[in-house]
């Protein structure tokens, strides 16, 4: 996919963005209905996979510095253009099988479910670069958390959804973006869910941070995966109401084990 967006589809409904400017930082939400027909077959044949059963494909959050022309972009086309689109991961291939066999008896026709790509829809997108420069370099330095627990007013809000899908009533694959914007600073989360009954849960989460002042941006990556069974042990031995809280990513994100976390940073100024 160009980096600059070229041959994405383009948005289907005459839409109305949210925007704020902050300190030269140019922020815009949208949020339309679920795609219609042509435009689910348009982007189908785009992606070369069948999208999930709900896809908000005009759906976007961008991030823009005026100053420098230097963006990132959030939008459902991309995210999806990074699942694997060839059924060769051993570990897909492993959880598509113990999953059918796990369902085989009570639905019939499970097979046609597990499609020769990643039927999770398992992304691991952090973004679409507007420029190529500057480029993201590896960091050491974390997200000053201290810096966002300060009770400082929140200038912009919003929360996007991007796909979800209900796995043929076995669980959900859910990408959806947070955004926050305060006085000097904004964080973004991309987080992907996917819980698949009986057989795994996963995180992947895509945080953005921004100076505004300084202009440092700051991406982390962390991907958490479990067994099922295990989360839903350890949820048990707490006494809480399991079911509620195994459809709550925030309730289960600290009972994963992270295996794979990337840090990176950029300067715009």
């Amino acid at each position: 996919m160009d980096r600059n967006g070229q041959g994405r589809p383009k948005p289907s409904t005459v839409h109305t963005d949210n925007t704020i400017t902050q300190n030269g930082f140019k922020i815009t939400t949208r949020k339309l209905p679920i795609l219609k027909a042509e435009a689910i077959e348009s982007m189908t044949t785009q992606l070369g996979i069948t999208p999930p059963e709900m896809i908000f494909g005009d759906n976007m959050v961008s991030i823009e510095d005026l100053a420098s022309g230097w963006g990132l972009e959030f939008n459902t086309f991309d995210a999806l253009d990074r699942v694997d689109k060839t059924g060769g991961s051993m570990l897909q291939v492993a959880h598509s099988k113990e999953w059918q066999s796990t369902r085989e008896k009570k639905h019939e026709g499970i097979t046609e479910v597990v499609k020769p790509f990643d039927w999770s829809y398992s992304t691991d997108y952090k973004g679409t670069p507007r420029a190529t420069i500057p480029q993201f370099e590896p960091s050491t330095s974390p997200i000053p958390l201290d810096l966002l627990r300060r009770p400082d007013p929140i200038l912009f809000f919003d929360e996007v959804i991007l796909f979800e899908d209900e796995m043929a009533d076995n669980g959900i694959t859910l990408l959806s973006c947070k955004i926050r914007v305060m006085p000097s600073r904004l964080l973004l989360l991309c987080r992907f869910f996917m819980r698949l009954d009986n057989v795994l849960l996963r995180i992947r989460d895509t945080r953005i941070y921004i100076d505004f002042e300084s202009g440092e941006v700051i991406r982390e990556y962390v991907a958490k995966e479990e067994k099922y069974e295990a989360v839903r042990q350890k949820l048990a031995m707490k006494g809480q109401d399991v079911p509620a809280q195994l459809r709550d990513p925030n309730s289960v994100n600290d009972l994963l084990p992270i295996v794979e976390k990337s840090l990176e940073h950029l300067l715009v100024r």
